[in-house]
């Protein structure tokens, strides 16, 4: 966990915000016989929590998160394990945010939203792309964009978009905590 300083000027606090910074770079992506190893029901880190925001519908499966590495690059991140359904990813936070960045990378043209929930499931703010960019040249690293979402007291954010056979990774999340917790 980052704490920035206290700015001072003239006797008066300026700044006191904390920050936290989730990355995937120290997940080991396992991949075992049965192809399970990447997928959990829920993976915390720095007091973020993240978990399916539902159950799926349309099976009797349960809702895992899966951990992808991106083979040309090893970028890692993670994103929903369900491949026929979109079950949006939850990432709950450890105290109530201000602001919330997500670096995401995905299919060519994949769809992404970022939605901000205050305490009472209440949609606080809400980002979103039509279509994740892609490469322009199969040597070209893979392309990297971010969302971010703002609100005074976001308890969590969820992100979704994958079409069935797409998916969508989050390869950090950037949480600026409200001020005051």
């Amino acid at each position: 966990m980052r704490r920035w300083a206290l700015l001072l000027f003239a006797g008066s606090v300026l700044c006191a915000q904390e920050r936290l910074v989730v990355d995937f770079e120290g997940v080991t992506v396992l991949l075992a016989p049965n192809d399970k190893a990447n997928r959990v029901e829920q993976w915390e880190d720095k007091g973020v929590v993240f978990r399916p925001a539902h159950a799926p519908k349309k099976t009797k499966a349960k809702g895992l998160v899966m951990f992808f590495e991106h083979l040309s690059n090893r970028h890692k991140g993670i994103g929903s394990a369900m491949a026929l359904e979109e079950v949006p990813v939850r990432a709950t936070l450890p105290k109530p945010a201000s602001e919330v960045a997500v670096t995401f990378w995905g299919s060519t043209g994949v769809p992404a939203v970022l939605e901000a929930f205050d305490a009472d499931g209440k949609v606080v703010d809400r980002a979103a792309v039509a279509a994740a960019p892609g490469r322009k040249a199969p040597g070209d690293p893979v392309p990297m964009f971010t969302l971010t979402v703002k609100g005074s007291k976001i308890a969590y954010v969820q992100f979704s978009g994958p079409r069935p056979g797409e998916y969508l990774a989050a390869e950090e999340v950037r949480v600026t905590l409200a001020a005051g917790n």
